[in-house]
């Protein structure tokens, strides 16, 4: 295998770490969520943020 196929994946930008007390239900809830979506905590937990800041207008154009 050559080099080539990892040439076309985007440059992985730098990620925040932050450190999220949460409920225990609403802890539950997110679980929950990211199951039915096939993804983990963190993955939906970063996707209701997104959303949320796209519903805002807060999201970076």
């Amino acid at each position: 295998m050559t080099e080539q196929s990892g040439a076309s994946r985007p440059a992985k930008r730098e990620q925040k770490k932050v450190l999220l007390r949460l409920d225990p239900d609403v802890h539950a809830a997110i679980a929950k969520w990211a199951a039915d979506d096939l993804r983990s905590v963190n993955g939906q937990l970063e996707y209701a943020l997104r959303l949320a800041l796209k519903q805002a207008g807060r999201w970076p154009d």
